[in-house]
């Protein structure tokens, strides 16, 4: 008993943290220490890491505020009675998507409104005018919907790609740990560790690139749907609304 407790503290889990730390200085040495091929590919799921990283957090913003903008101007929207005074108010919600179908759709139908007033053949006009609303609401929306998903490409490209990468560099180290092995006319595992370590290495990098590529664009592309669907109901909306006052 007196044994144990003058045993030193570092032998009673003391000495964990500095394993920790020497596990990680150990792991930099490898990462750092391979070869040019295998350094290469763990650069560039790095620069994979990085990219995705910056996409995460730019796109989040901006559907995140493209949510709340467009939840302010449907409440306008729908509480307003002049369709001017909405417009001045999604002047002033650029980041809504629905906001710019509605800026698309009343500048059209301000266009057709003042071809009435001048042109005498108001029947004509009458039925190319929906029409042109109709189309100018397709495009708005075509627009807006390729602004949502950029840069949400790469997030899959970077998950479907990542772990074949990774893929690619553990071969690459497992063929460096076979050509040791014939050098030396050994197997042992000093000679075949170094390149082992550094196929699993790059094969960890490219899952650590993957998984939360796929999940950021899975997250990503259902909120972009859910916007998608609200622009279509409000051009469904928006349209009703325009037959019924100016196309009657």
């Amino acid at each position: 008993m007196s044994a144990f407790l003058a045993a030193p503290a570092g032998a009673l889990g003391g000495g964990s943290p500095g394993k920790a730390t020497g596990s990680i200085s150990e792991l930099v040495g490898v990462v750092f220490g391979a070869s040019p091929v295998v350094k290469a590919v763990i650069v560039l799921l790095v620069l994979f890491i990085l990219a995705c990283c910056f996409i995460i957090v730019y796109k989040y913003i901006q559907i995140r505020r493209a949510q709340r903008q467009t939840g302010r101007f449907l409440q306008i929207f729908w509480e307003s009675k002049r369709l001017d005074a909405i417009y001045n108010a999604a002047l002033d919600l650029s980041r809504s998507p629905t906001a710019q179908l509605f800026k698309a759709g009343y500048i059209e139908l301000s266009k057709i409104k003042g071809a009435q007033t001048e042109d005498l053949r108001a029947d004509e006009t009458h039925a190319g005018g929906i029409e042109n609303v109709e189309r100018a609401l397709r495009r708005a929306t075509t627009t807006e919907i390729t602004h949502l998903e950029s840069l949400v490409p790469f997030l899959a490209t970077t998950g479907s790609t990542a772990p074949f990468v990774g893929l690619f560099g553990t071969v690459i180290g497992i063929m460096i740990s076979f050509m040791q092995i014939h050098a030396s006319g050994s197997a042992g595992m000093d000679v075949v560790s170094k390149g082992i370590s550094e196929a699993l290495i790059a094969t960890a990098i490219g899952l650590l690139a993957a998984i939360p590529a796929v999940i950021a664009y899975n997250y990503f592309l259902r909120r972009i749907r859910v916007l998608s669907s609200e622009m279509d109901n409000f051009s469904a909306d928006f349209l009703n609304i325009v037959k019924r006052h100016f196309f009657k």
